[in-house]
């Protein structure tokens, strides 16, 4: 469920007006659910309450300090992928204590930072890694606490680029490997063979890969639990969500009426079809969902500002584009686009493009939407998790604002960059 409804012919975040967010602070302008970001954490955590668990938030998903600060609140705790997501993990009052740091590029001084800070472990994800955690740890005299990644070579059957559980990609250590890799570790000075760690990639709307990789890994986890006494077994995260008709999605009405084959994958069907083969493990299990906690729970907001009709295609000319949400061009991602004033009916075939000067600086193309005009407001939903985040100032467009909403209060969390803002670090 998420909280973006109509309300009075008028699109809503809980109890806020969209329109008047807009009129108030501009656009694009980023706008995030409390209620949502609440529901979907509460919902996976009570779907593993039968097990030791843990869920971690992939901070790479939306790493605002006060969706970081509401989700500690909660009792998350994180996984990071750099020494500057754990820096914002710190600063929302975190705990460095229930973090894991993944990455196959940590650099020294992450890894000092890490130590120094103590964090729960290090995910490794090669050998040689594994040797220069030892090394900076002996260095810092500390013993650092780490996971090797495992790549069990199962398809995740989803987009090439956010597929990571093959052995094709470049996450982890070969499953055929990984048996060795811990017995060489087990040698090394000033490291703990803490866990083990996998994530086969994201936007998973099918249980069975989950079931495949689980099934695959935990007679591993298993032997490593009796052989060096891990505690905690990371199955990574990827679950999917909706973007096709999301704004209908946040009803619990929807759901019910979707045909049984087509729902989208409930936290409930994740850990039922799961549970039966981790329980018997007696191992602390982390997750690490992203996506799932963050996607729907905001929208980017924009404004037409031109339409442009040629020979062949109409395009609708908005303020934002991909400079500010990158997913259509990256990886063909899709976001439902929806009028902010409730449209009576009316559709067209369109290209949504913004003003960046590429090709590729598109939200849709030869897509039906509902119409909307020139200075009219349309809602991008489901760009709480990898929008804004991956946001950049290409062709020096300042970063639009976030605003936090709860119940019918709206904070902003990011002020919108000014033109002096772009310019603030450099020097002629």
């Amino acid at each position: 469920m998420h909280s973006f409804h109509y309300s009075n012919g008028s699109l809503h975040c809980e109890g806020v007006s969209i329109a008047d967010l807009a009129e108030k602070h501009g656009t694009p302008l980023y706008v995030y659910s409390s209620e949502t970001f609440r529901d979907r954490y509460t919902r996976l955590d009570d779907a593993f309450s039968a097990i030791d668990h843990e869920v971690a938030y992939a901070v790479k998903a939306n790493s605002n300090l006060s969706v970081l600060r509401l989700l500690a609140g909660l009792g998350s705790g994180f996984d990071i992928v750099s020494g500057g997501e754990l820096f914002r993990v710190l600063k929302a009052g975190g705990d460095p204590g229930k973090c894991t740091f993944a990455g196959v590029g940590k650099t020294r001084e992450e890894i000092e930072y890490a130590l120094r800070e103590g964090i729960y472990s290090i995910n490794v994800e090669s050998e040689e890694e594994a040797a220069f955690i030892s090394q900076v740890a002996g260095e810092l005299n500390l013993v650092a606490p780490i996971a090797f990644r495992v790549n069990p070579n199962v398809d995740a059957k989803t987009h090439k680029y956010i597929s990571t559980g093959k052995s094709e990609n470049k996450f982890g250590i070969d499953f055929e490997f990984i048996a060795d890799a811990y017995e060489r570790a087990s040698k090394l000075p000033n490291l703990n063979l803490k866990g083990l760690q996998m994530h086969i990639g994201s936007q998973l709307t099918s249980v069975s890969p989950f079931v495949e990789a689980v099934e695959k890994v935990a007679p591993l986890a298993a032997d490593l639990k009796e052989k060096y006494g891990i505690e905690f077994f990371s199955i990574g995260g990827g679950i999917g969500i909706v973007y096709e008709e999301a704004l209908a999605s946040g009803s619990e009405s929807w759901w019910i009426n979707q045909p049984e084959e087509t729902r989208p994958l409930t936290p409930e069907q994740y850990a039922a079809a799961i549970i039966p083969t981790l329980e018997p493990l007696g191992l602390k299990i982390l997750l690490e969902p992203g996506r799932f906690i963050a996607g729907n729970a905001g929208i980017l907001v924009s404004k037409c500002l031109y339409e442009k009709k040629g020979t062949t295609k109409t395009f609708k000319i908005v303020d934002s584009g991909m400079h500010q949400l990158i997913r259509p061009a990256l990886y063909e991602g899709f976001h439902e686009i929806v009028p902010v004033t409730e449209s009576a009916g009316a559709v067209e075939s369109v290209d949504v493009v913004g003003p960046i000067c590429e090709s590729g600086d598109f939200f849709c193309q030869n897509r039906q939407v509902s119409s909307f005009m020139p200075g009219e407001l349309i809602a991008l939903m489901s760009a709480g998790a990898y929008g804004m985040v991956m946001a950049s100032t290409y062709n020096s467009h300042p970063l639009p604002a976030e605003i936090l909403v709860e119940g019918e209060q709206a904070k902003v969390v990011r002020k919108r960059q000014t033109l002096q803002d772009l310019v603030e670090a450099e020097e002629v």
